[in-house]
């Protein structure tokens, strides 16, 4: 969840006051010069955030090292953008990040277009929709083949299930584009008049503060609405695994990413481990998703945030009966041997010397 701004906005006071961390801040411009890392503590889960350099406009194009900024961002879960309050009114500095944010293919607070494009090598283009086009002008097809072209795309199959724009069907023909969910937090509202304090927290999927007077966020080891905001972006879900007649493990919660690998019974059991997965043969669930306590569920039951799940390996002659066993035990017994053989060698290597 990197931290990103133009300077100057209490970016590494920020990071200070969310991780604990020591970030070098002063009241002049670009302080931060190199990525500083922290770890968030909240809810019992650890979330690391990384506080970037300031980018300037044309950052885009390489600008002030922009391009090295811009790539940490395309790689993380959520971005956090920090914003001088009572700069904003004069240099609409949300735009200019949004922009060059934009322009190097990261779309904040967007979902992917609902459109499907196949490339084939015969066949020609291939247009259909399932609901009425209103964007791309009188004849939809006509224009959504001459972009096709344009981009050397002659033969594919391309189904639109919702009312796309050119922009949008540009994003989907580049296939490179990432989308990611965004926070901007305007910080030093203790400069500005109340009036404005207002209309910057009215504004989209913003949230307004103060590191200085400790509003809206405390210390690391305290809740605050910044923490819980990055918490509802990165859409996070903690679950409580149990062993079978014990309770449940309250402390240390498997923390599973709806942006990552999703919030299912399959996500939960890849996390703590691939074995778990391969030997799964049904989870009881207690918790908000279960319709009752405990309900038995597949690897394709979604979780709630606070589930408690207890995961039910399958028994040895259900394992026997799967049609893998066979090179299952091969492949061990072949890891096995391999293992034996290497410490003799070693051993009689030692020997020798």
């Amino acid at each position: 969840d990197p931290s990103i701004d133009l300077s100057s906005s209490g970016k590494s006071s920020l990071l200070g006051q969310l991780t604990g961390t020591e970030s070098e801040a002063a009241a002049y411009e670009f302080t931060t010069l190199t990525c500083i890392p922290g770890t968030m503590k909240y809810k019992g889960g650890k979330v690391q955030v990384l506080d970037l350099p300031g980018i300037i406009e044309g950052a885009a194009h390489g600008k002030g090292r922009g391009r090295e900024v811009i790539a940490v961002a395309r790689n993380a879960d959520a971005i956090l953008i920090v914003l001088d309050a009572g700069k904003e009114g004069l240099n609409r500095h949300r735009e200019i990040l949004e922009q060059e944010l934009n322009l190097v293919g990261i779309r904040l607070n967007q979902r992917p277009p609902d459109v499907t494009l196949n490339k084939k090598k015969t066949g020609g283009i291939k247009f259909a929709s399932t609901i009425p086009l209103t964007k791309l002008g009188p004849d939809p097809e006509k224009v959504a083949t001459q972009i096709l072209r344009e981009y050397k795309v002659s033969n594919a199959d391309l189904l639109a299930r919702e009312d796309i724009s050119v922009d949008q069907l540009v994003d989907v023909i580049q296939g490179n584009r990432v989308y990611k969910p965004c926070l901007y937090f305007y910080n030093k509202i203790d400069t500005v008049t109340i009036e404005e304090i207002d209309q910057l927290a009215r504004m989209p999927h913003s949230l307004v503060g103060s590191v200085r007077q400790k509003f809206n966020i405390g210390e690391a080891d305290e809740d605050d609405l910044l923490k819980a905001k990055m918490w509802e972006y990165l859409g996070l879900t903690r679950i409580y695994t149990k062993r079978r007649g014990q309770p449940p493990d309250l402390e240390e919660p498997v923390v599973l990413s709806q942006i990552r690998k999703g919030t299912t019974v399959r996500s939960l059991c890849a996390n703590v481990s691939t074995q778990m997965l391969r030997d799964f043969n049904y989870a009881l669930v207690w918790g908000m998703s279960a319709k009752h306590s405990p309900q038995r569920c597949g690897l394709s039951h979604p979780l709630d945030d606070e589930d408690v799940v207890q995961v039910v390996t399958k028994t040895n002659n259900q394992q026997k009966q799967d049609k893998k066993y066979q090179s299952l035990v091969q492949s061990h017994a072949d890891k096995y041997h391999k293992k034996k053989y290497e410490a003799k060698k070693l051993k009689q290597q030692r020997l020798r010397g």
